[in-house]
């Protein structure tokens, strides 16, 4: 499906319609020798996306993982190289950069292409670079001459910008990108891509629209039960009544499964017999990967949403004697390996477990997760995408754009752990991952295959396979660094306003539209109700307000009453003995009855009786059943003998209940309660005033109240109403305003200009920016050695997998310990300053990794500092070159030529060594 261009507005429908044929025609002079560069014929929607840019607009494209995105993207990038111009190509990943990298390289020379991540910068001046987005936003603020000749701005999963994470550097750069500068966003298919294109159309101008869900390579949903493969869904009807339903062998299975349980469940609590095993038991990872060979659905991808059970998985293949290559295949396997890692020294390969990776990738298993060195993660990548490689056991992160594509994709399980909690997948993740399935160009189609278990419901599975779309939700905020950069570029007011043209505001205020529609409408409503209650005699409306004011007071005066009453009736209550004889004033329970137990300390909410009544129940009553206080009306005589589980007994006393009271007793002694407002003086005054008004003696006073009372209910829903609009109306714009005080209030504001402080803060790009602003200008870091810097910087980068009660992590001795308790102290006095100005961005400082940065910085040998570190080779990997990176903007950030710049740059280089400093960039 593709939608129409949000470029068409003021067109004619004939005009429209010739734009449209041109677009999808393809017949662009650009684009037919773009053409030529493929070896298959281009799909509708690609050639509409690549004929919209060269008829000068930018466009969004949304469409299945594994539909063909990125020619969109490639075409721009054609475009700037036979126009002599630039395209930046921008990935959320830096394993996308280096992949994308790799492929332009292949495609135009190492001349015309270059890469820049936070771990390499390669050609950074050539006419196409691949890049992560932070660095484009980064060079975006920095006014960097790169920018110069820029014309494309590639954005590859675009959808990105909804993570809670990172999401906002997306909309920043899209904000911010020169207006001659074109955007190509490419995303997976969400159900707001209309919305999301209007946006683009409202920040960027000319955006066109195009909307694909054809999957070129038909996906077929299947459910693993034991070793048997079922159809998750299954045909009825022909031709066009033909439709898609939930497999009733799944659902019977599913009904089967859980009267099983329920019968274990009796047996577990009766203790008597063992329970039942499962009928339908999930299949161990080697057998589903046998049984898949046996179906030919090899190659295939496990999702495991953890890093332990992806290597698990893969030993419990070896164990299992899995071999899955050729003799060939593992010949060529092990030569690729070690010609990827010739450069890594022998005895970090022998601690990195290389080995048994090798063995693994031999038979064709391996795993693929972030804990993995990234070379390794590189070799798995490599061989699966050549056909090597079988069954791979990975994370979801492998689902985030990387080009591994395979036959068929296996879930486990329906939940996993977010870092907080255990949480459903959602139709949107389950779409992404699922979105592997199926090579174009060498399958005819994917497979998807959830493993049965416990908690994996077939329905459960058929709503996520059912749901293809999900929608695209701004994660936009603003932040210190982003402040002041804006500020210094175009001022307070400008600045706000940038703020305004987010995509966050842009759905707060479809969402405001739509209530404030509402609004005008009861408004008008509230017109019409107030005239129909005019009165010829006085203001109505100013009477209905005093009938509310009388109908207010009776009702606080009544509840207050009934307080009392309750308090009372409770008292009296624990005052009753047994043979007490009581009446029971309403309800069902309603007539004479006797105590047989006063029931006082039973309840917290009161007495609770028990008492046997006339028609010889035996009940346990509560202070609900008494709306004022009881008085005994007589006494009667309980025999010592009497039970209250004895029918005879019951039928005794009852009759003696009956014979021994009064019948002017039994009619009820009920009391009528004074009335709730004939001494209230404020009520009498009311109603006074009520009696005393010009409208109260009109013979159509109720017509009119009854449009008054009307009045009253919709301008209250009406003021309910007007209170959301106001909330979510600018809600940037205010969060932007308390973030510029906070920086007031710390001196990196000065009114509407940035201060040298503000400067300096403007060139950090950390999630705890003004935590490392402030440590530097209190020059806690200022006598440090380069490894106690490199503990004390790594606590602004790094975040612990471990609980938050875990044993304190260990600290270097001396002036780091010292630093980093003073970091700490600082954190908690910026925490209490945005406290006052109601923000809360910066997480406390994490010690987790400061011993191991320390070591490493030291040059201890990598055995040494991963065997008390606990962390695997690419979380260590990983955390090293975030803490680089941070390093790197100290290094800009301290005054020239001081010790702390010189003691920042010894610092990177003791540390980009090793393992560290192995890249698949050279």
């Amino acid at each position: 499906m593709t939608t129409p261009d949000t470029t068409s507005a003021g067109q004619t429908p004939a005009q429209r319609y010739a734009a449209y044929r041109r677009r999808t025609s393809g017949n662009g002079p650009a684009l037919l020798d773009f053409r030529t560069l493929y070896d298959f014929e281009l799909d509708a929607f690609q050639l509409e996306a690549c004929q919209a840019l060269e008829d000068g607009s930018g466009v969004l494209v949304a469409a299945p993982t594994g539909s063909g995105k990125t020619v969109v993207g490639e075409f721009a990038v054609h475009l700037a190289l036979a126009g002599g111009t630039k395209c930046f190509y921008t990935t959320p990943i830096k394993a996308l950069s280096n992949q994308k990298y790799a492929d332009l390289v292949r495609r135009y020379g190492p001349e015309k292409v270059g890469l820049l991540t936070g771990d390499n910068s390669v050609n950074g001046e050539a006419p196409i670079v691949v890049m992560t987005t932070e660095v484009l936003r980064n060079m975006l603020y920095a006014g960097s001459q790169t920018l110069a000749g820029l014309a494309f701005v590639v954005m590859d999963e675009v959808h990105y910008l909804a993570d809670r994470f990172r999401g906002a550097v997306w909309e920043e750069v899209i904000i911010h990108v020169p207006d001659s500068v074109r955007i190509v966003a490419l995303s997976a298919t969400v159900s707001n891509a209309e919305e999301f294109g209007e946006w683009l159309h409202e920040v960027r101008g000319d955006t066109a629209v195009i909307v694909d869900e054809h999957r070129p390579v038909p996906l077929f949903q299947h459910m693993l039960v034991g070793t048997r493969l079922y159809d998750l869904f299954v045909d009825t009807g022909k031709g066009r009544d033909r439709q898609a339903h939930l497999n009733p062998q799944l659902t019977r299975m599913a009904v089967e499964e859980v009267r099983r349980n329920k019968v274990n469940q009796g047996r577990r609590t009766g203790r008597r017999r063992a329970p039942r095993p499962q009928r339908f038991r999930p299949p161990a990872r080697p057998d589903v990967i046998e049984r898949l060979e046996r179906a030919g659905l090899l190659p295939a991808i496990t999702f495991i949403f953890s890093r332990a059970g992806c290597d698990a998985a893969v030993l419990q293949c070896l164990h299992a004697g899995i071999r899955l290559t050729s003799k060939e295949e593992s010949e060529e396997i092990r030569a690729h390996a070690e010609l990827r890692t010739a450069d890594i020294a022998p005895e970090d390969l022998r601690i990195l477990g290389y080995g048994d990776f090798v063995e693994a990738l031999q038979r064709g298993v391996a795993a693929h997760h972030a804990g993995m060195l990234p070379t390794f993660k590189e070799i798995v990548e490599e061989l699966f995408t050549r056909g090597m490689i079988k069954a791979v056991f990975a994370t979801e992160t492998l689902a985030l754009g990387i080009n591994m594509p395979a036959r068929t994709v296996v879930i486990e399980k329906l939940d996993k752990w977010n870092g907080e909690a255990h949480v459903d997948l959602t139709p949107g993740e389950y779409t992404q991952l699922t979105g592997r399935a199926g090579r174009r160009g060498i399958d005819v189609e994917g497979h998807a295959v959830v493993v049965w278990g416990p908690k994996v419901e077939p329905a459960s599975v058929a709503g996520l396979a059912g749901t293809r779309t999900y929608p695209l939700n701004s994660s936009f905020r603003p932040s210190y660094n982003m402040a002041v950069n804006l500020v210094g570029a175009v001022g307070n007011e400008r600045a706000r306003t940038l703020l305004e043209e987010s995509f966050a505001q842009f759905q707060a205020d479809r969402a405001v539209v739509g209530l404030a529609r509402q609004v005008r409408k009861n408004e008008e409503a509230l017109e019409g109700y107030a005239k129909a209650a005019q009165c010829h005699l006085g203001d109505f409306m100013e009477y209905a307000a005093m009938r509310r004011r009388l109908s207010d007071r009776e009702s606080e005066l009544s509840r207050e009453r009934a307080g009392a009453r309750r308090a009372e009736a409770a008292r009296s209550l624990e005052h009753l003995r047994p043979g007490d004889v009581i009446l029971v004033p309403s309800g069902r329970r309603s007539g004479l009855a006797v105590v047989l137990d006063p029931g006082v300390g039973r309840r917290s909410d009161g007495p609770a009786p028990l008492v046997l009544t006339v028609n010889r129940s035996v009940q346990r009553l509560s202070i609900q059943d008494f709306p004022r206080a009881v008085e005994p009306v007589d006494r009667i005589r309980i025999p010592k003998s009497f039970s209250p589980r004895n029918p005879q007994d019951r039928r005794d006393l009852a009759s003696t209940l009956r014979t021994k009271v009064p019948d002017d007793v039994r009619e009820g002694r009920r009391r009528r309660g004074d009335s709730a407002a004939t001494d209230d003086a404020e009520i009498a005054r009311l109603r006074a005033d009520l009696r005393g008004h010009p409208v109260h003696g009109c013979d159509k006073r109720e017509d009119h109240a009854r449009w008054a009372e009307r009045y009253h209910r919709l301008d209250r829903e009406t003021e309910q109403l007007r209170r959301r609009v106001e909330g979510r109306s600018q809600v940037i714009a205010r969060t932007f305003d308390r973030v510029c005080a906070v920086l007031r209030q710390l001196g990196y504001l000065d009114g509407d200009s940035v201060t040298d402080e503000g400067r300096r803060l403007g060139r950090i790009y950390n999630e705890l920016d003004l935590l490392t602003a402030e440590s530097l200008r209190e020059g806690l870091w200022d006598k440090l050695g380069h490894a106690e810097l490199a503990a004390c910087v790594s606590a602004l980068v790094y975040e612990s997998r471990q609980p938050d009660d875990a044993t304190p992590p260990r600290t270097p001795a001396g002036p780091a310990q010292d630093a980093l308790a003073a970091m700490v102290r600082l954190w908690g006095e910026l925490d209490a300053v945005e406290r006052d100005n109601r923000v809360s961005f910066l997480r406390e400082p994490d010690l987790g990794f400061a011993w191991t940065a320390y070591r490493w910085a030291k040059g201890d040998d990598l055995d040494e500092v991963l065997l008390e570190s606990d962390l695997t080779a690419g979380d260590f990997v990983r955390a090293v070159k975030q803490l680089l990176d941070l390093l790197g903007q100290v290094t800009d950030a301290a005054p020239r030529n001081s010790h702390l710049r010189k003691t920042a740059r010894r610092a990177m280089d003791a540390m980009r060594r090793g393992v560290v400093a192995y890249s698949s960039v050279a």
